[in-house]
């Protein structure tokens, strides 16, 4: 199995573009908006959410461009973790496929019908499909652990009920690789564990290091940051210790994340802790 890593930040991307903090001041190297894709083959690729940075990052990554036909394209679906803007907004970008399977949970369906219509837009552009998480793709096997009941902004009045975030679980039967891409967790969930064990690869959320970050980058309150549902790295990365045979990395870096410097205790932290940071266009090959 091939694992493609699209972009590595969190929404808004590195630096964004409304942000004037040292980070975003800095040299550190650009990221784009977190996506991953995945493929048995290396012919017939499959999304892991759907960034507003979609376009771009296809364009970088070769496997993923357009061919041998003038409108042939590898792209054969895309699995939605969430309803969050910065993993579904890149499918109006995709419209133009022509018609997509779209996998994702019962709550996160609704909310990009009933909430914010992007399935009446996409659809009037071909034959897409709306679907639930499947246990096959392309070759591979999936499983699914609801990690967190947090609702995008534009949906916090609906009733519907959960999962609104999941992780999922990609193995690879002729190889034996496994990958477990939980970009979003809001907790060390029940189950996370087992969930975890045997991995090759898990990508973990990465988004703040630590619980306070935003208090002293932007000057928002912790109690800001904790409602954005992430659990910082300094939580995460002590249960990681022992756990032989499965590498770690993190993804979905804020921009306020002070391990987005290579320079950085906390950077170093990381690397020390057994997780690895990797940047926009790296490759696992599980």
């Amino acid at each position: 199995m091939r694992v493609l890593l699209l972009g590595t930040a969190a929404g808004g991307g590195f630096p964004q573009w409304n942000c004037a903090c040292q980070l975003c001041r800095s040299d550190a190297t650009p990221r784009t908006q977190d996506c991953v894709a995945v493929s048995a083959d290396g012919v017939h690729w499959y999304l892991l959410n759907a960034s507003p940075d979609i376009r771009a990052q296809i364009l970088a990554a070769p496997a993923l461009r357009a061919g041998p036909g003038p409108r042939d394209i590898p792209l054969r679906g895309v699995l939605l973790t969430d309803a969050e803007l910065d993993h579904s907004l890149g499918l109006l970008m995709l419209r133009e496929a022509g018609g997509l399977p779209v996998w994702a949970p019962d709550a996160v369906r609704h909310a990009l019908s009933e909430h914010f219509p992007a399935r009446r837009i996409i659809d009037g552009y071909g034959r897409w499909d709306w679907l639930p998480p499947p246990s096959e793709l392309g070759g591979l096997r999936v499983r699914v652990l609801p990690v967190s009941d947090k609702r995008p902004k534009y949906a916090r009045t609906s009733t519907e009920d959960g999962p609104w975030v999941v992780a999922y679980r990609i193995e690879d039967p002729a190889t034996g690789g496994v990958l477990v891409y939980a970009p979003c967790l809001k907790s060390w969930p029940d189950g996370f564990d087992e969930f975890t064990a045997g991995a090759s690869l898990v990508l973990l959320d990465g988004t703040f290091y630590a619980p306070d970050e935003m208090s002293g980058a932007t000057g928002a309150g912790e109690g800001a940051q904790l409602a954005m549902g992430h659990l910082p790295i300094t939580a995460s990365l002590a249960k990681l210790a022992g756990r032989r045979g499965t590498r770690w990395a993190y993804t979905h870096l804020n921009n306020t994340n002070p391990v987005l410097d290579p320079a950085s205790p906390e950077h170093a932290s990381v690397l020390a802790g057994g997780a690895e940071l990797p940047g926009d266009g790296t490759e696992f090959k599980l």
